[in-house]
């Protein structure tokens, strides 16, 4: 049985070999060498790009990305779990179909749906035009930072509200009932007992949704105008425009890099939210 499961894994293993592995293995050696790709002869080792990397200019758009995704994903946090709270807490029948129409736009291409954004949010667009009907002022909202977060939260909300809504609907009911049976009003049931066993959930929408918006450029690129110049459009400009590999590559590993330490701080939260449970549950 052992020997089969692991033949069943070797298709797996030679995939990640092929489409993760090696690829990372040439991003890391494109950015500790310079020269011309395509004559293995001229390519020589330094670490240019990595030093390159903290200039001034490359740390404030960093720094840009790094607040971007971090005010979109706590919003994403503010909206997605009372979105999630009331799904968990809806009848049976009604789950399916509240998730069914919480979902529905994400089964569209995700481009569509930034251009979609345009053309709400663009200086003619849907939002000018309802406030020109009413007899309001317009909103100059894109292009600008406040389009791109706005972006990032209705393209990433879902990603926050699944797996809080899928840890608050396995929350046993006893759990909840007991509490009222010792005089817990809602408000006290919520901070002590709900909230603290959603934590694990909570963490892993943060992390879904950090990731993809710390790094993404397709966003900054439409609703931005190409005036929110953030670390994603920065590393697609290196390999497209500039046609100069060896730094987009620095830049991947360092974003990587930085991705990583994120995730590792909120295991370790997550691990730590782990213990203080166990420890309440064997008091």
């Amino acid at each position: 049985m052992k020997n089969r499961a692991k033949l069943l894994a070797y298709p797996y293993i030679v995939w990640m070999a092929i489409f993760i592995v090696i690829p990372l293995l040439l991003v890391f050696f494109y950015s500790i060498t310079s020269g011309n790709i395509y004559e293995p002869s001229s390519l020589s080792f330094t670490l240019e790009h990595y030093s390159k990397f903290f200039d001034m200019l490359y740390l404030n758009v960093i720094w840009k990305s790094f607040r971007l995704a971090i005010i979109s994903t706590v919003l994403c946090l503010v909206l997605g779990y009372p979105v999630a709270y009331i799904i968990s807490k809806s009848k049976q029948k009604h789950r399916s179909l509240l998730l069914l129409f919480f979902l529905l736009p994400i089964w569209m291409n995700f481009l569509l749906r930034t251009y979609a954004w345009m053309a709400i949010l663009s200086p003619n667009g849907f939002l000018n035009k309802a406030l020109e009907f009413f007899g309001l002022p317009p909103i100059e909202i894109m292009p600008g930072q406040t389009a791109v977060v706005l972006g990032m939260i209705y393209n990433f909300l879902p990603f926050m509200v699944l797996p809080i809504y899928t840890v608050l609907s396995k929350i046993d009911k006893n759990v909840l009932e007991a509490a009222a049976d010792l005089g817990a009003n809602s408000f006290i049931t919520f901070i002590k007992i709900i909230l603290p066993l959603s934590v694990p959930g909570i963490v892993t929408g943060i992390t879904m949704v950090f990731m993809p918006a710390v790094s993404t450029f397709v966003i900054s690129r439409l609703l931005g105008g190409g005036k929110e110049l953030l670390i994603g459009n920065l590393i697609e400009q290196q390999f497209t425009i500039y046609r100069d590999w060896h730094f987009g590559s620095a830049l991947s590993i360092i974003l990587m890099i930085m991705i990583l330490v994120s995730m590792a701080i909120m295991s370790k939260v997550d691990n730590n939210n782990n213990d203080d449970e166990g420890r309440t549950a064997m008091w």
